[in-house]
């Protein structure tokens, strides 16, 4: 008997300690060489990549993206503008009127020179030809043989490519004037995580990638300045004062230069050209070195030079708030269509007024963190890192400018606009399916701010804070998922809170308090939504004063650390509580904090008359 108790000890050991080693990750290293024309706006590639298979299965496929090739008529993209109620307005014309829109997709009118395209020329696996089929903005590759698991492949590729006109993110020539915006440009290998091949078509929202090493040379007409990814190997040689802010010099002779970047351990790679970019530099204490590129334009240079301190200021609160940045450098480049975030970058408008720029470029650099170092899969969970940065990028605000009324009162609102419309859908909604573009953004950025204001409602403001800082520490550099936030906010603060995220991730369950009646000293209070939460409780008595109560939700099994009077627990399934106090009631207020998402505060509050 007691070598069968001291066998099944040690099994259980064991299966414990597999359980905490299950988790893992593909890595992959990509070299590249490029050769831009920026005449026609075409390049040639040579891509050679290494794939670590860190799965425990064998591959017989691999997918990569040809995001390009979304840029075309007829593509899912372009037919995806032509039938959403609510395109977005960057990437259609309106043919009709103010009063009555008719909308033209802009990807539909691209001539053959306008278009993107990314066309492979080969592809190699392990020295060998490999079969492979283009379908949309998917390569699909049938391998030679498998990819055994805890192995590892060589992939050769030449590719050609074509930037489109700017219509989203990437592209040429945009408004502002920025010759090239060089994002999702290259064949990049598709992730395969616990769930599988993540291989999603390009139709308009966010991406997922493999964490690896990149080593990328980039060789265009020596007048342009090039900024982005990773960290510049050869200052000198292409001489645009990348260490020291100087002039160019020793420049080589010929029309073109080659500028060789290295990135280590991100998984994108983005970057941007123009031949009228000015180029500043600034250092965060301790921390990294800021890049910033932007057009030499009277306007812009203002403002951008004006933006280089509060790009500072942001960067070291994110690192109080979050944890270190953990690279050397970060670009803010003026190259985008609004503002979009990528790997040690970010591509933001520039001719913009000054409290936009500043705004976008908080939020961008929030992603620096929320998606660049924390790598969800923004396909599946676009509010873990919209939300989380949108999170950030409001306490900087309302931090760095007390002033502008910003705070988080226009998050709730719009929310509960969405939550009233009956065109809310789950946060468990992939980014492409969601019917509306109204529905995917007010829920990924402001529905997913608010799980994190929420959270610090339900599991107090410190305990919230503690929970960002450990979420990253524990999760950077990996893909963590909604369950692991969800995990890090138990362990912090001791409360249960699985029902917190399947209530408000995966329902439009919502939240609808109100003081039901008051009855001299007998207070009671109704459950009308179908989601439940922990209650504060504002109570202000006939003789002017003022006392806190909080009400537990049962089924967090603890409490948040609070100084207000503690009633008994609220169970979910009764949709009243009523409870008695000392003195006479003059005004009972349900969460005066509004931090509770509550969508009809007009109950909230019954003053006796």
């Amino acid at each position: 008997m007691i070598k069968i108790i001291c066998a099944l000890i040690t099994l259980l050991s064991f299966s414990a300690f597999a359980q905490n080693n299950t988790y893992w990750q593909q890595h992959i290293d990509y070299t590249m060489e490029i050769d831009m024309y920026v005449n026609n706006f075409q390049f040639d590639g040579k891509q050679k990549l290494i794939y670590t298979n860190n799965s425990p299965d064998d591959l017989n496929e691999v997918f990569y993206h040809l995001q390009f090739n979304a840029f075309q008529p007829g593509s899912e993209m372009d037919i995806r503008l032509q039938n959403i109620v609510d395109p977005d307005s960057r990437m259609v014309n309106n043919i009709g009127t103010k009063e009555n829109p008719i909308y033209e997709s802009r990807i539909s009118k691209l001539k053959p020179n306008e278009i993107g395209f990314q066309k492979i020329k080969s592809l190699k696996q392990n020295g060998k030809s490999v079969k492979y089929e283009v379908i949309g903005t998917i390569l699909k590759v049938t391998l030679n043989t498998a990819i055994k698991s805890g192995k590892k492949a060589t992939f050769e590729m030449k590719f050609k490519g074509q930037v489109p006109v700017q219509i989203r993110r990437s592209g040429r020539n945009n408004a502002e004037g920025v010759a090239l915006s060089m994002a999702q440009w290259y064949p990049k290998l598709a992730e395969y995580d616990f769930e599988g091949w993540h291989a999603n078509p390009y139709i308009a929202r966010e991406f997922y990638g493999v964490w690896g090493d990149f080593d990328v040379s980039i060789t265009i007409d020596k007048n342009y300045t090039i900024g982005g990814t990773g960290y510049l190997q050869n200052p000198q040689q292409i001489g645009h004062g990348y260490e020291d802010g100087s002039k160019k010099l020793n420049l080589p002779k010929g029309k073109k230069l080659t500028w060789h970047f290295k990135a280590p351990n991100v998984h994108d790679f983005t970057w941007a050209a123009d031949d009228d970019y000015l180029h500043d530099i600034k250092h965060v204490p301790n921390g990294a070195t800021l890049h910033f590129l932007y057009k030499n334009k009277p306007n812009t240079i203002e403002n951008w030079k004006k933006m280089q301190d509060e790009a500072v200021k942001t960067m070291l609160f994110y690192n109080k708030t979050i944890g270190d940045y953990p690279y050397k450098q970060y670009s803010i480049i003026q190259g985008g269509d609004g503002g979009m975030e990528y790997g040690m970058s970010t591509l933001l408008n520039g001719d913009v007024k000054y409290g936009a720029l500043v705004g976008t470029m908080r939020h961008e650099m929030a992603h620096a963190w929320f998606q660049f170092v924390l790598a969800t899969n923004e396909s599946k969970h676009p509010w873990m890192d919209e939300g989380f940065a949108s999170y950030v990028s409001t306490l900087a605000k309302n931090k760095f400018s007390p002033n502008d009324n910003f705070m988080f009162e226009r998050v709730y609102k719009n929310y509960a606009y969405l939550a009233n419309s009956g065109r809310e859908e789950p946060l468990t909604t992939q980014a492409d399916r969601y019917n509306t573009n109204m529905a995917y953004g007010i829920g990924s950025y402001h529905k997913g701010q608010i799980f994190l204001s929420q959270l610090g409602y339900i599991i107090g403001k410190e305990n919230l804070a503690n929970t960002l800082k450990k979420y990253y520490a524990d999760f950077k550099f990996k893909h963590p998922n909604p369950n692991d936030i969800k995990h890090v906010a138990e362990l912090v603060s001791g409360i249960q809170l699985d029902w917190y995220l399947n209530e408000w991730q995966q329902t439009t369950h919502t939240i609808d308090y109100s003081v039901q009646s008051i009855s001299d000293k007998e207070i009671t209070l109704n459950r009308i939504g179908q989601m439940p939460m922990p209650i504060d409780l504002k109570v202000t008595y006939k003789d002017g004063s003022i006392e806190n109560f909080y009400i537990p939700l049962q089924m967090m099994l603890g409490k948040k650390p609070t100084k207000a009077t503690i009633l008994s627990n609220w169970s979910w399934g009764n949709p009243n509580f009523t409870f008695t106090v000392k003195k006479t009631i003059q005004k009972v207020e349900v969460d005066s904090s509004l931090l509770m998402a509550d969508i009809d505060r007009t109950n909230n509050i019954f003053k006796v008359k």
